[in-house]
């Protein structure tokens, strides 16, 4: 008998079944379909030696001091600020757009103050804002919008800025600075040997019993467990009975290159040219040294592997009929992003796995925002700092199998 079934092995389900285990003493059954624990921030060695993310880049930052030391449990952190240029017009130039963004662009020596004037002049004010061509538009007007926003968007999501909530665009900063970072969290890191190896130090518990290569309904019913913590789809979940919620996914393509570098940042976006948004060479993120490097193209498609929620309103009246059904699910606790159907970044996840925790440790239910066992949000008094919105342009994710999991990968066994 074990007392929780954790489904899926991601930042989700592996905060929770480790403190389950760590904390409270509970025997965790820990399930995952793929053949490998880490969910999308899974990391591996390609056949070069190179540490690459298989789903795309995924790049720590978080405001929680509380959050950054719960996983620092588990891992050394590697200093690491996130650096992206765009390509636009022929030139490479700092995104989000600041004030070196601005003067390579038009050739022009404008000063932060200048700056301000320039965004308010050229700013098309649009009321009510609604849409993210609204958000865009009423921030820093047409041109630019065009320039950096438009097409990127219509790559990224299938559809138009027009046709998508303002929540897309909301957060993505204009600065008057020359801040290039992506990111201004208070604490920005990588993992020093990777998201792998820390997963696997946080699952090394002998109160953790984990299954890769398993759809949990292969055993549900089979082997005993007194409750459920659910982090997949939660449209899968209730077998699709609305309806499937709809997601974009992304194609990602690796190669490795004969040279050092390939490009001078982390990560390259290209809002105008080519059929993929960007790409990302590893070795900028990891700090590895090698005389070849690793890097992935992420082309946006509509079908494959569930990445990023589609933010319209018919799609949040579909989510809200399966939050319901989760509301007065018995015994089960929805948690994650594709439980709560939300694009979070990886410390949001790690909040809200530790609030239900906390709420589950306290034998009191979740509130009725989200019934029995469903978290929503996040903790505001213990995690807040971890409540800055997530960029939705921000990151993907990562897989491959890792030699250290040893007989558990590609296999069905207990561990």
């Amino acid at each position: 008998m074990f007392d929780y079934l954790v489904v899926g092995a991601g930042f989700a389900g592996s905060v929770v079944a480790e403190r389950l285990a760590s904390e409270l003493d509970k025997k965790v059954l820990l399930v995952d379909k793929r053949p490998h624990v880490g969910g999308n921030a899974f990391d591996h060695y390609d056949d070069h030696g190179i540490l690459v993310h298989k789903y795309g880049p995924h790049i720590f930052h978080t405001n929680s001091r509380e959050i950054f030391d719960y996983l620092g449990r588990f891992t050394e952190w590697r200093p690491y600020q996130h650096r992206v240029l765009a390509s636009v017009d022929g030139q490479l130039v700092p995104i989000p757009i600041n004030l070196t963004t601005i003067n390579t662009l038009y050739g022009l020596q404008l000063s932060s103050p200048e700056l301000e004037a320039f965004y308010e002049r050229v700013a098309e004010k649009r009321h009510p804002v609604r849409t993210s061509e609204d958000v865009v538009v009423n921030k820093v007007g047409k041109e630019l919008y065009e320039k950096f926003f438009k097409n990127y968007t219509r790559k990224q999501w299938g559809l138009d800025p027009s046709e998508l909530h303002s929540s897309v665009a909301a957060r993505i900063p204009t600065r008057t600075n020359r801040d290039d970072r992506y990111f201004t969290d208070t604490y920005q890191a990588m993992p020093l040997r990777g998201y792998t190896r820390m997963f696997e130090r946080m699952l090394d518990h002998p109160n953790i019993k984990l299954m890769l290569n398993t759809d949990y309904r292969e055993i549900a019913g089979i082997i005993p467990c007194k409750e459920t913590i659910y982090s997949g789809p939660v449209d899968a979940f209730f077998d699709l009975r609305y309806g499937k919620l709809p997601y974009r996914s992304i194609e990602f393509k690796h190669e490795t290159l004969k040279q050092a570098q390939f490009q001078p940042v982390g990560t390259m976006n290209f809002p105008n040219d080519n059929a993929y948004t960007r790409v990302t060479e590893f070795k900028h993120l990891t700090g590895q040294k090698h005389d070849h490097t690793s890097v992935v193209y992420e082309f946006p498609k509509a079908d494959g592997d569930p990445y990023y929620p589609i933010p319209q309103a018919e799609n949040d009246e579909l989510y809200a009929k399966y939050k319901q059904l989760a509301d007065d699910a018995p015994g089960v606790h929805f948690v994650g992003r594709l439980a709560t159907y939300k694009y979070y970044n990886m410390d949001q996840v790690v909040a809200q796995a530790l609030t239900l925790f906390k709420r589950i440790k306290e034998q009191r239910p979740a509130k009725r925002h989200g019934g029995g066992g469903w978290v929503t949000g996040v903790d505001r008094s213990s995690y807040g700092a971890a409540l800055n919105a997530p960029s939705i342009v921000s990151e993907i994710a990562t897989s491959i199998s890792s030699s250290s999991l040893g007989t558990a990968i590609g296999s069905k066994i207990l561990t």
